[in-house]
């Protein structure tokens, strides 16, 4: 991450002149033509995303977002770059929290899809924020195999993210997958050498990569349940797996409102000391144009 603040103004300029609003997914999210992850996101090759401190950020705070990006699901990365994303970071600094750094996973199928994990990079500024969003392919892929491979968000944290927040200060990180299936259970070796290009990766469950992406990061799901009926396999498996780390969202609002208050509740830097069930519902006013 660099040394960029995320500003209202800025982004606010952004979103009229790209019409974020109202344009549709294949206009905003720009891989949608080529239909295969950006260069600069694929898994493969990848080794390492850092999450450092600088002078503008000196405390910084890590929150990776997964986000499921299969056909049921692009809804949430489309409202975020609409509304939801200045928003959620908006709330997060007036809580009291200067510095989070967002990194952007897309994840899919490794069973099934062709681009199963997406990476981005830590970023603070509303800029960069935007443009890996926006580059992050919806490939709308998934199978009808009864889960989806969230697995591969736990698996990067744990061998492929390094952060000041854990290095100099001991802390965690926040890691959140959002999605509407369970975990696919197995993740054999040559699935990892497709999605990372690393055949020494051995074989791993779902609980085996949980345990150890916890070493370092606090770990949560959100199941959106917008729309459509509780599906009790999923619920059934995330609230066992995760405990009051699984969360329920039943609108779009309510999603980044769960993210917020996720990152307010659990980050252990937060200035103001908000507590637990506290955080503000209140967008950030238009004459404070950056929040540093």
């Amino acid at each position: 991450m660099g040394g960029a603040t995320y500003s209202s103004v800025n982004r606010m300029a952004r979103a009229t002149s790209m019409n974020y609003a109202s344009a549709p997914v294949e206009v905003l999210f720009t891989q949608q033509v080529e239909k295969k992850a950006h260069a600069k996101m694929t898994s493969r090759g990848v080794t390492l995303r850092e999450a450092r401190d600088s002078d503008v950020h000196p405390n910084s705070l890590p929150i990776i977002l997964g986000l499921d990006v299969t056909g049921s699901m692009q809804y949430i990365p489309h409202h975020l770059i609409k509304t939801g994303l200045p928003k959620l970071v908006g709330n997060i600094i007036q809580a009291g929290i200067p510095d989070p750094a967002l990194l952007f996973l897309g994840l899919g199928d490794h069973e099934c899809d062709n681009e199963p994990l997406q990476v981005g990079q830590f970023e603070s500024g509303d800029a960069e924020l935007d443009m890996w969003l926006t580059q992050t392919y919806l490939e709308s892929g998934g199978g009808g195999n009864s889960g989806e491979s969230y697995s591969l968000a736990h698996y990067f944290a744990a061998h492929h993210c390094q952060t000041d927040h854990w290095d100099k200060r001991g802390k965690k990180g926040l890691l959140i997958t959002i999605g509407d299936e369970p975990n696919l259970k197995l993740y054999p070796n040559p699935a990892m050498k497709a999605v990372m290009s690393n055949g020494n990766i051995s074989e791993f469950t779902d609980i085996e990569m949980l345990a150890q992406a916890q070493e370092r990061w606090e770990v949560f799901h959100i199941y959106p349940v917008v729309g459509r009926p509780l599906r009790s396999d999923t619920d059934n498996y995330w609230g066992q797996l995760l405990g009051d780390k699984y969360f329920k969202a039943n609108t779009e609002e309510e999603i980044i409102n769960t993210i917020r208050d996720i990152v307010i509740n659990f980050s252990g830097v937060n200035e103001k000391g908000v507590k637990e069930g506290s955080g503000t519902n209140t967008p950030p006013p238009d004459d404070d144009p950056v929040f540093l």
